[in-house]
């Protein structure tokens, strides 16, 4: 039994709290009012007989007992989220079968958890699921191979398909530890070091390259490279910078401790990822599988990223269909 004054929405604006340092960051996020937003961790506070931030500070700062309390916290809120994720696909027992394609962006815990809850619910049915990159997801789509493919989105309204938007992933720059000395003057310190490019036949590769275009900005033609993980290994061993997404970032996690986050020094962009779906294929199917990948991608991806890159809270953010 949680000690009185202990809640569930007082948890989340704590947590909201934790990974932005700011009231009004943290109403975004919680969808309440800023004085809500205080009011709750006065409650909190209060209950735990303890203060969790330094209220004189701007940005809010954890204090110790605060950073102590925000791992149990996230613990547990990421149990809980997880739980709720497993529960929110429950009518596929009546399919005869469905073959799914995700981006391999997923393919770490994310993609194992989703193949697990869906297997759960497809009792009797011929169950198919494959990663693969955006652009082979919609060619299979094309050519009917997968009912329901999840894949960066190119904007374009494509024929006998429908979209559900999932997350907003937007782009940052990744740099060796410690190359980029005054993050203020980003722009001028990458001329130090070449920029590594995702391989061009790679949807994220034309992405950014028709950002640096429209924006006049043009990097040494050097490195290409089609493997993720290895573009992501060459920036740890200080081989050059690299303009990615933060769930591209996550998935990184072997190079965090050689690799430094930055926010773009030009003009910020965005991917989409959405989930689409045959058009002539039933509305609650998709319907009941975007809900449950937005709460694995929330509980996996988006709250681990926020924790550890505060300044995203509000720019990396699922997307409600």
């Amino acid at each position: 039994m949680l000690m009185k004054g202990v809640t569930l929405r007082g948890l989340e604006v704590f947590e909201a709290l934790a990974k932005s340092g700011s009231v009004a960051q943290a109403a975004f996020i919680t969808g309440l009012s800023q004085p809500a937003v205080s009011q709750q961790l006065r409650n909190l506070e209060k209950a735990l007989g303890s203060e969790l931030v330094d209220h004189g500070r701007r940005p809010m700062v954890l204090t110790a007992a605060g950073r102590n309390f925000l791992a149990r916290t996230q613990a547990v809120l990421n149990e809980l989220r997880l739980a709720q994720s497993e529960l929110t696909v429950m009518d596929l027992s009546h399919l005869p079968a469905l073959s799914l394609g995700l981006i391999d962006d997923f393919d770490n815990d994310l993609t194992p958890r989703l193949a697990t809850i869906l297997a759960d619910n497809l009792t009797n049915c011929r169950f198919k699921m494959v990663t693969a990159s955006s652009h082979d997801i919609y060619r299979a789509m094309e050519a009917k191979e997968l009912h329901i493919g999840i894949a960066a989105s190119t904007g374009e309204l494509r024929e006998n398909v429908t979209e559900y938007p999932l997350v907003e992933d937007p782009f940052i720059l990744v740099a060796p530890r410690g190359a980029i000395t005054d993050p203020e003057d980003v722009g001028n310190q990458l001329n130090q070091l070449p920029l590594l490019r995702y391989a061009r036949d790679q949807l994220i590769s034309q992405q950014i390259e028709s950002h640096l275009n429209r924006n006049k900005i043009e990097f040494d033609d050097r490195f290409e490279i089609g493997s993720h993980l290895a573009l992501m290994a060459m920036v740890a061993r200080r081989i050059g910078w690299a303009i990615t997404t933060p769930l591209g970032y996550m998935r990184a996690l072997r190079f965090h401790d050689d690799i430094d986050v930055f926010a773009l020094p030009f003009a910020g962009f965005s991917r989409r990822i959405s989930l689409f779906s045959q058009s002539d294929w039933p509305d609650t199917v998709p319907l009941d599988v975007a809900s449950t990948m937005r709460s694995l991608v929330q509980s996996q991806m988006i709250s681990p990223a926020i924790t550890r890159l505060p300044w995203l809270a509000g720019e990396l953010r699922v997307v409600e269909g």
